[in-house]
């Protein structure tokens, strides 16, 4: 019997390994070559990738009669699979010295990256080889989210190792013999465009271009600030920005499943002209304020600065009594892409943008 606990806990210890071909290594490096500028965005991209292609080939040998279909539309952020009606989001790791695992903030919180199960794969880029070192349901991983105060690091909650399922073979116990509708994952965007006609605008997939704001151009959802009915708004945002500037604001309604709640957004874009460098850039200021006769933000709403493929770059979250928050300035080049989400509880609205 002691031989059996120990042969069973050294199992434990040792995680499914998948080697590499020189194939995998070469294709990582084509796709990242694409659209990726920022240095860690590509080196994190990359190694998404051979994670992805990695956990793709173990299911492929541990699944061959299952069509496995890869998604690498947000490789930057995350790897993602589908097998049946399962989805699967590959976190990629280089180590895991300090057994510490970083999750990126949108792979939880962006419904469009929701996943039934989240991987844990550690890329030993010299050894050629992938460790699954285990995985978490949805449920869990939410529940975990809500119930224990996670830090947050450069945009990722930070979970112990402990909390994963070690045991990657439970996967396909699940994907054999439990149907996904029971891991039913909560359909963010269905929910916030039934709320009411108003809020299904506000999520359309539209993109604002704010150069053309500069042009005179001006989506007829954006409002001046005289216009939206909270005479403080005005002079709070006038007070706070001191340059030059297009400023326009936006109403962002939650329903009648929140209360009824609305915020307002606010932004402030002007030339850079500080950097003689570089021209043509624009910056942006961004702010929430409360609506509806509110003095304060509701508590933890989120405003969240997001990259093209998803990648969470800014985030801050209304305290008691925040009368409004913001995000830092920032800056881009005319073409280039990002969103602002704003959420509260489990509804999230993002409002995507050029610069």
């Amino acid at each position: 019997m002691p031989n059996s606990t120990y042969s069973q806990d050294l199992r434990l210890l040792l995680p499914e390994a998948v080697w590499l071909d020189p194939e995998h290594f070469l294709f990582a490096k084509q796709i990242n070559s694409v659209d990726i500028n920022n240095t860690n965005d590509s080196w994190q991209a990359y190694l998404n990738t051979l994670g992805l292609l990695a956990f793709e080939i173990w299911l492929q040998e541990n699944l061959p009669d299952k069509v496995i279909s890869r998604d690498i539309t947000a490789i930057a952020t995350a790897g993602n699979l589908k097998v049946d009606e399962f989805k699967f989001c590959t976190i990629a790791t280089e180590h895991l010295l300090d057994e510490i695992v970083n999750i990126p903030q949108g792979v939880i919180e962006n419904p469009e990256h929701s996943a039934h199960f989240y991987v844990l794969l550690e890329v030993l880029e010299e050894e050629q080889e992938v460790l699954i070192r285990g995985f978490l349901p949805y449920n869990q991983l939410f529940e975990i989210k809500i119930n224990l105060e996670l830090s947050i690091n450069e945009g990722c909650y930070q979970l112990p190792l402990s909390l994963f399922n070690l045991e990657p073979n439970h996967l396909l116990f699940y994907q054999r013999h439990v149907q996904a509708s029971e891991f039913a994952l909560p359909v963010v965007e269905n929910k916030v465009t039934q709320v009411s006609e108003n809020l299904s605008k506000v999520v359309r997939t539209n993109t604002t271009k704010l150069s053309e704001w500069l042009q005179g151009v001006i989506d007829q959802a954006w409002q001046t600030i005289d216009s939206v009915s909270n005479p403080e708004l005005s002079l709070a945002f006038n007070t706070r920005s001191v340059n030059a500037a297009i400023k326009k604001a936006k109403i962002i309604d939650f329903g009648v499943d929140l209360g009824n709640k609305k915020v307002t957004l606010l932004l402030n874009i002007f030339p850079d002209t500080q950097n003689h460098d570089t021209q043509d850039k624009i910056s942006v200021s961004a702010q929430l304020y409360p609506m509806g006769g509110e003095k304060f933000l509701p508590h933890n709403i989120k405003l969240t600065l997001l990259s093209k493929a998803g990648k969470t770059l800014q985030e801050v979250s209304g305290r008691i009594q925040d009368n409004y928050i913001q995000l830092r300035t920032f800056k881009g080049e005319p073409g280039k892409r990002f969103s602002i989400q704003i959420s509260l509880s489990d509804v999230s609205v993002k409002e995507n943008f050029e610069f």
